[in-house]
């Protein structure tokens, strides 16, 4: 038998952490582009997890504060405007602006 010790308190359980996010995101793990301007090549990097309001992404180098993302799937790829709301390292997590498809 466990002993308890009488403090009159009850033990709570942890407390859940708050989702900060818009939409659930979901794990995917997939090499898309990136172009960060007009006229520009598109590079590579990873999206990590995606809902449909924003993503966690993966590059090197730091992605540009506003890009198009373009993630190919199943059907047409789809591009999205992006606006970076953190950055750790080389992930950086992004808002997606406007419906672009």
């Amino acid at each position: 038998m466990i002993a308890r010790a009488k403090t009159g308190a009850k033990a709570s359980a942890t407390p859940r952490q708050t989702e900060r996010r818009g939409a659930p995101r979901h794990t995917i793990n997939r090499r898309a582009h990136y172009i960060a301007a007009l006229g520009a090549l598109p590079r590579d990097c990873l999206v990590i997890d995606m809902s449909d309001t924003g993503a966690r992404l993966y590059a090197e180098p730091a992605l540009p504060d506003e890009f198009i993302l373009v993630v190919s799937g199943a059907g047409k790829p789809a591009q999205k405007e992006c606006r970076v709301v953190w950055r750790l390292g080389g992930e950086t997590g992004v808002a997606f602006a406007g419906k672009r498809g």
